[in-house]
């Protein structure tokens, strides 16, 4: 194969993986603009705000939900980080401090095993009902947080991908710049064989002077 071909081959393969890194870097931007808006607008809607450093519920949380709980002190939440650090360090840190652990399934378990209209189950059936939102609310922050999460490798493989393309776009640039400049009858994975010599005229004759005699030879 000529070089000049392999070269606008090569290019013109490189052109087209710029197109398409590019469609794939614009989709990737829209869906982590979408994403990420949606989760700020759902978590907004909520009106849910951290509790200050100086607030006793924040003061009763273990250090190192205090850490965790400190860096978003006072803000409203609106982020997929922020609604995992509200999820993980507030609500389950008050979950674990209920019967049962604030596990729901073993609450509701205990409320149904309770004597019907006893105190017991009345009791129940109320710290079962806070278990049920406490534990509905975590797990919805949780999402918000997972698709917040999706949406910035979305943000990530977007940057990436502008990146292959500029790059594979100056790589099919150059190609084509070095196909100009190459000798056209240049060729690439085409081995190199030794052209034979043609024979003079003297080495026809001494050949035959040769066939000449081991004919003699033999007769």
């Amino acid at each position: 194969m000529r070089r000049t071909i392999f070269d606008k081959l090569l290019s013109a393969t490189g052109l087209l993986l710029v197109v398409v890194l590019i469609v794939a870097g614009g989709l990737l931007t829209w869906g982590h603009d979408y994403i990420v808006t949606q989760v700020h607008n759902q978590l907004a809607a909520q009106e849910i705000t951290f509790p200050t450093t100086t607030n006793p519920e924040f003061k009763a949380l273990p250090a190192s939900d205090q850490t965790a709980m400190g860096t978003y002190a006072g803000q409203q939440m609106l982020t997929g980080a922020q609604a995992e650090t509200y999820a993980d360090h507030f609500i389950a840190y008050h979950l674990s401090k209920m019967p049962y652990q604030g596990i729901y399934a073993k609450v509701s378990a205990a409320a149904l095993a309770a004597p019907a209209g006893s105190a017991q189950q009345n009791a129940l059936q109320k710290v079962e009902a806070t278990v049920f939102q406490g534990t509905t609310l975590r797990g919805l922050l949780l999402e918000a947080y997972a698709f917040g999460t999706m949406g910035t490798i979305a943000g990530f493989a977007a940057i990436a991908a502008f990146i292959g393309a500029a790059l594979l776009l100056a790589l099919s640039l150059l190609g084509l710049y070095h196909g100009r400049r190459v000798s056209p009858d240049e060729k690439v994975f085409t081995p190199n064989r030794p052209i034979a010599e043609p024979l003079s005229a003297d080495s026809d004759l001494r050949r035959n002077d040769n066939e000449n005699v081991s004919e003699t030879m033999y007769q």
